[in-house]
């Protein structure tokens, strides 16, 4: 019988290496990345479990999934740093950097 690849796996590798990537904008992108990725690595997973003789690039799928995991932790992360800096500094310091400047120079002393 012939194998075949399973559908996306390529796709959920590129998104999960793109979630890692672009965790630093803002956490936005790289969440998207890596929670597209999951699903469709969660869905590739199914398909294969139900015949692994007919599919191959399991690795491929394995692989992105780990890197989506990892990408969306990132992001979590970076997200999480994002917001607690606009809602200790102020979205206007943030924004200005001579203002922020100050604020940290005030902070550290």
């Amino acid at each position: 019988m012939e194998d075949h690849k399973l559908p996306n796996s390529t796709l959920i590798l590129v998104f999960g290496i793109l979630s890692i990537v672009t965790c630093c904008c803002y956490g936005i992108l790289g969440l998207i990345f890596g929670i597209v990725a999951l699903v469709l690595a969660n869905k590739a997973t199914a398909i294969y479990l139900e015949n692994p003789e007919n599919y191959t690039d399991y690795g491929n799928v394995k692989t992105g999934k780990i890197l989506a995991i990892i990408g969306i932790v990132l992001s979590v992360i970076y997200l999480i740093m994002t917001i607690g800096a606009i809602s200790f500094f102020g979205f206007e310091n943030i924004q200005d950097q001579e203002l922020m400047r100050e604020k940290m120079e005030e902070l550290l002393g």
